[in-house]
C-alpha cells in the first residue's frame, strides 16, 4: 500500500502526546503645572481557544502553524483538576515504561474525575491503541470529538486507525476533517492525496 501504515510510536508521539516590557519616564512637564494623570492602560482580552483555532486555520506557513498548535495543545492539556493532571502525568510515565495496563488504569481515573476533559479521552485512546484495542481507541477518540470537535490530533489519529483497518473511506473523511482545522499538519495532505483518487473515484 502506497500510504504508510500507522505505527504505534507515531500515534503516541502525535497524541502525547507539550508546554520584558519597560518604559521611559513620562514626558517633561512645565514646573508650574501638575503632571497630567495618565490614562489607565486597557487590558487586552485573554486569548481564547476560538482565537487560537482561527489563527491556526489562517496560518501562513507550517512554522506559524506549529507555534499555534503548541499553544492549543497546552490549553487542551490542562484538565482544570490538579489530581487529573497528576494522574495523566503518571500515565505518561507508565507509557514510557511500556506498562500500558497501568497507564489505562490511571487514565480511567483521570476521565472519571474529569469526564468533560477532551484530552483525557484522547490520551486514553492512545493507550488503548498501544494495547491493540482498536475498538476502545475509536470509542475514546469519538468521545474526544464530541467534547471538542476541533481536536485535529484526534481526527488524524482516527484516520490512521481506520487506515490500519483498511477502511479508506472513513480514513479519508477523518483526514479531511483534520486538515480543515489544521491545514499545515505534517503528512496529512499527502495521505489525502493518495486516498482521494481511490475513494472519490468510486463515488463517481
Amino acid at each position: 500500500m502506497p500510504i504508510p501504515q500507522i505505527h504505534r510510536s507515531s500515534t503516541y508521539a502525535a497524541l502525547v502526546a507539550a508546554f520584558c516590557v519597560w518604559a521611559y519616564p513620562p514626558a517633561w512637564a512645565a514646573p508650574s503645572m501638575k503632571p497630567e494623570a495618565s490614562e489607565p492602560k486597557k487590558a487586552h482580552p485573554p486569548v481564547t481557544l476560538d482565537d487560537l483555532y482561527a489563527r491556526l486555520k489562517a496560518a501562513a506557513d507550517a512554522t506559524e502553524a506549529k507555534g499555534v498548535t503548541r499553544l492549543i495543545e497546552q490549553r487542551l492539556g490542562r484538565s482544570g483538576s490538579a489530581t487529573a493532571d497528576l494522574l495523566s502525568e503518571r500515565a505518561r510515565q507508565a507509557m514510557g515504561a511500556q506498562d500500558y495496563p497501568l497507564a489505562v488504569e490511571l487514565m480511567d481515573r483521570a476521565v472519571t474525575l474529569e469526564p468533560t476533559w477532551p484530552e483525557g479521552w484522547n490520551r486514553r485512546a492512545t493507550v488503548f491503541w498501544l494495547l491493540s484495542d482498536q475498538s476502545a481507541a475509536i470509542a475514546d477518540l469519538q468521545r474526544t470529538l464530541v467534547l471538542e470537535p476541533r481536536h485535529f490530533e484526534a481526527w488524524a489519529a482516527l484516520g490512521r486507525i481506520y487506515l490500519a483497518l483498511d477502511d479508506n473511506r472513513r480514513a479519508l473523511d477523518a483526514f479531511r476533517r483534520a486538515a480543515a482545522i489544521n491545514p499545515h499538519m505534517e503528512n496529512l495532505q499527502d495521505a489525502i492525496d493518495r486516498l482521494a483518487p481511490d475513494v472519490d473515484g468510486r463515488d463517481l
